[in-house]
């Protein structure tokens, strides 16, 4: 095979995986693109700002987030994140003694089961337990609002970083199509520069016109 049709024939192949890995970033900083803005977008409708530095309390302090965030705006992934793990989730622990929405079913239950049973015996602790059931009912109704907020707000944490891993994959692509394209165009270059005539010898026949 003569020398200048092998390397028109890698440059062109180069070319077109250039192309198609370029394709291929431009998809990708679309999806990274769309993905940062509807969290954003998103995030911003629902009107949540950190708390300011001098309201923090001591636990709250000790979120290196909290801090660093204090008194912003939440529009980010990694904001969410913060506020979901560090504020929601430290609050939720003090209001439910570290007990989740299920967890809290099983004593709210117990309670409105005694609360029946004293009714129905007229016992003099019915207004105690009433009270228990308000108190528990509360609480498992406040760590239910505030354990969907969680999620929703660690769901648009996750999508901001499929974001991130999108636009970084384009990064990679761009710089994968710019090598191809200079390899291509100096692979271009060397064709036009090797004589028409000139073919490629394979490692056995190089080696055999050394020697001799």
């Amino acid at each position: 095979m003569k020398r200048r049709t092998l390397d028109l024939l890698f440059s062109i192949g180069g070319l077109g995986l250039a192309v198609l890995l370029l394709v291929v970033g431009i998809v990708l900083t679309t999806n990274a693109n769309f993905a940062n803005t509807y969290v954003r977008d998103q995030l911003g409708a629902q009107h949540i700002s950190f708390k300011p530095a001098d309201t923090l309390t001591d636990e709250e302090k000790k979120s290196d987030c909290l801090r660093e965030y204090a008194g912003q705006r939440l529009t980010t992934g990694k904001q969410a994140e913060c506020y979901a793990n560090e504020f929601i989730g430290l609050h939720l622990t003090a209001i439910g003694g570290g007990k989740t929405y299920a967890d809290l079913g099983e004593p709210q239950a117990a309670l409105r089961e005694q609360v029946a049973q004293a009714e129905q015996a007229k016992a003099a602790n019915l207004a105690d337990l009433q009270k228990q059931l308000a108190e528990v009912s509360a609480q498992r109704e406040t760590v239910f609002k505030g354990e969907t907020l969680r999620g929703l707000l660690l769901t648009s944490y996750g999508f901001s970083e499929f974001g991130r891993k999108a636009g970084q994959g384009a990064l990679a692509m761009y710089l994968g199509a710019a090598l191809l394209l200079l390899l291509s165009l100096a692979g271009l270059v060397h064709a036009f520069r090797t004589p028409a005539s000139e073919t490629f010898a394979a490692p056995e026949q190089a080696r055999e016109k050394i020697t001799t």
